[in-house]
């Protein structure tokens, strides 16, 4: 049977309302090749009078990875860049040894009624890269490399599958993959990657007969082919890749292979020694609750 496990994930409020279902790290799952954190927003209805701004914020030993289905959101950060982010593009931050960055509502919406539909994943910088340079690429929709795979639509977001490789400039081997499929559609997904995982962002799937509930995540055994199957139409997600180089602690924002890291860059956070974004004064303060090692993901 091709699912090892299915992950339920668990609803977070990131403040003023504004609700994620987080998928990883689980208790059972930690890890995705090198995804660490999986979040789907939406669809939410951001109104004129509302709030979701995420205010600035440091990040050290990862890469972030904003998707979205429909929406949008102004990216600014301690780089200088300011990247409207839309349906379809790929926005990729590597923090290295730190970044700080915003993700607010877009000026031209702040009077608009819409919908904000996304996910927001963090991968783990391999060993040789945690304090690499902090950079951004934004990849335009148009750019990602798109086929059809029997009844599927499949667009290649990071990573190469299916004879095309996306543009986006992952520092490992990655995969993500953005899957649509018509009612009673079928996917047959090869093992593209040594840890992989299916995610079904709107309907219902079946992975080899075994029912996977919109909204979960479910693991595939390594070096098995899957068959999904869409009774009523779905959209899914692929992700995955090789396994992390080695154990990682995650607090907060930060992630590392050393605790004391992620102590220091509590102090330099604390201290506003990581920098600031431009024309956006605001931050958001350490967690009251300091950093305490827990048993690093591996």
């Amino acid at each position: 049977m091709p699912l090892s496990q299915q992950l339920n994930g668990h609803e977070k409020d990131l403040g003023g309302g504004f609700l994620v279902r987080r998928s990883l790290p689980a208790a059972r799952q930690r890890s995705v090749g090198p995804f660490i954190f999986f979040d789907h927003f939406g669809p939410a209805e951001e109104l004129p009078e509302q709030n979701h701004d995420v205010r600035p914020h440091p990040h050290i030993g990862l890469s972030t990875v904003s998707y979205l289905f429909e929406g949008a959101m102004m990216h600014r950060d301690s780089l200088g860049t300011e990247q409207l982010i839309e349906p379809g593009a790929i926005n990729w931050m590597t923090a290295g040894r730190g970044i700080v960055h915003s993700e607010r509502k877009p000026d031209h919406l702040r009077n608009s009624r819409y919908y904000n539909h996304g996910l927001q994943l963090w991968t783990a910088l391999p060993l040789e890269q945690e304090e690499a340079e902090p950079s951004f690429s934004h990849t335009p929709a148009d750019a990602i490399p798109e086929c059809s795979v029997g009844d599927a639509q499949v667009r290649v977001l990071v990573g190469e599958a299916f004879g095309l490789r996306s543009p986006v400039p992952a520092l490992s081997p990655t995969l993500y993959l953005d899957v649509r499929l018509p009612a009673g559609g079928v996917f047959e997904l090869p093992p593209l990657a040594a840890e992989l995982a299916v995610y079904a962002v709107e309907g219902a799937l079946e992975v080899d007969g075994e029912p996977l509930p919109e909204r979960v995540m479910g693991m595939l055994e390594a070096g098995v082919p899957a068959r999904l199957v869409a009774p009523a139409g779905a959209r899914l997600v692929v992700i995955g890749g090789a396994p992390l180089d080695a154990p990682r602690h995650i607090w907060w924002n930060f992630v590392s292979s050393r605790k004391e890291r992620i102590m220091a860059a509590s102090v330099d956070w604390k201290e506003m020694r990581m920098g600031v974004v431009p024309g956006d004064p605001e931050f958001i303060p350490l967690p009251p609750t300091q950093f305490t090692p827990p048993e690093p993901i591996s």
